[in-house]
């Protein structure tokens, strides 16, 4: 960012920062509504475990809760996952058909901004043990047995400000509702992973974004290694919440990039943003494009005409997975009465 940008940053945060004030207020009353029990919380018959973040943009919420259905479902257990599906339509977004196309018949993914209605109808038709609530933190109105907050390493919140000014949607104070915090993307800051392992008696974990393969846009054949697409260069694109994490990603894995094209978080490909990045890659001399899983599902059949396109597939790996599995279990135990 240049010092002009900068200071137009500074003065807009100046501008919104009593607007800031009025939603942290609203925020920090409606949280204590909730645990003083003035606002009623709604309990479902099966376990629930909540996956949020206390920020705007994206920390890894998607790869955590496919994470956490594999394990469930590896142990047996009826796996329903309900989110709002925001940035999408018609029951769907891109990271509802990114759960679908990963979990295929596994698991229900339920969609709506009625979370607990949601739910009860899955069990009416379809009934889960399991159900994972995506994008939780702040949805105070379904109770949950296990509250997980992700923290992104990349994105410190030292000195962050209140929605509209900054991109927390509660105060950092709200962090003492998580039964557990996860510390994602630690591969890109060196020393977090060995720091957090030093908060003894803390239920605080650590994350790290593995690259499975890349696929071919469209395309249902097997994955392809980093050798097996080729030496490029490519042109890099993508619309998430935190495209810089992406672009850093492709660099550490060794591809060499020409250039690279942003767009708005969700965002829904059109032919003229194709021809955006199709006329940017050849600018720049690449021979391919690589993008996101989120990204593909929303080029929404768009062609893509003389470069090949290839998404890159990744997941979430837990360090001391059994431990955090184990207190999870016991979480889940404790307040459903021993029923894990």
């Amino acid at each position: 960012m240049n010092w002009e940008a900068l200071q137009r940053s500074r003065l807009a945060r100046l501008i919104l920062w009593p607007a800031s004030l009025a939603y942290g207020a609203a925020a920090r009353a409606r949280a204590w509504a909730y645990a003083e029990r003035f606002l009623p919380q709604k309990r479902l018959d099966a376990a629930v475990v909540s996956v949020g973040n206390l920020t705007t943009g994206g920390v890894g919420k998607t790869p955590m809760v496919l994470w956490l259905a594999e394990r469930f479902i590896a142990q047996g257990k009826r796996v329903a996952i309900l989110t709002r599906g925001y940035g999408g339509k018609q029951g769907s977004s891109d990271e509802v058909e990114l759960l679908r196309s990963r979990l295929g018949k596994r698991a229900v993914v339920a969609v709506g901004a009625d979370r607990f209605a949601a739910a009860n109808k899955v069990q009416a038709e379809n009934p889960a043990d399991v159900f994972l609530l995506d994008d939780g933190f702040q949805h105070l109105q379904l109770a949950r047995d296990v509250d997980i907050l992700l923290m992104d390493t990349t994105r410190p919140l030292q000195g962050a400000s209140l929605l509209p000014a900054g991109m927390l949607r509660e105060p950092l104070t709200a962090m003492g509702r998580a039964d557990v915090v996860v510390f994602t993307r630690v591969e890109a800051q060196p020393g977090i992973a060995a720091a957090v392992a030093k908060l003894r008696g803390y239920p605080v974990f650590t994350a790290t974004t593995k690259l499975v393969g890349f696929r071919q846009l469209r395309s249902a054949s097997a994955l392809l290694s980093v050798d097996e697409i080729g030496d490029g260069p490519f042109l890099a694109f993508c619309g998430l919440g935190n495209p810089q994490q992406f672009f850093r990603d492709v660099g550490s894995w060794g591809l060499a990039v020409t250039g690279e094209e942003i767009f708005p978080d969700h965002h829904q490909y059109s032919a003229g943003d194709v021809e955006r990045i199709t006329s940017a890659a050849r600018r720049s001399g690449a021979r391919a494009l690589v993008t996101t899983e989120k990204d593909a599902k929303n080029l929404l059949g768009m062609p893509v005409e003389g470069l090949p396109v290839y998404v890159a597939v990744i997941e979430l790996e837990m360090a001391q997975e059994e431990e955090f599995l184990a207190l999870m279990l016991g979480k889940i135990a404790e307040r459903r009465g021993g029923a894990a």
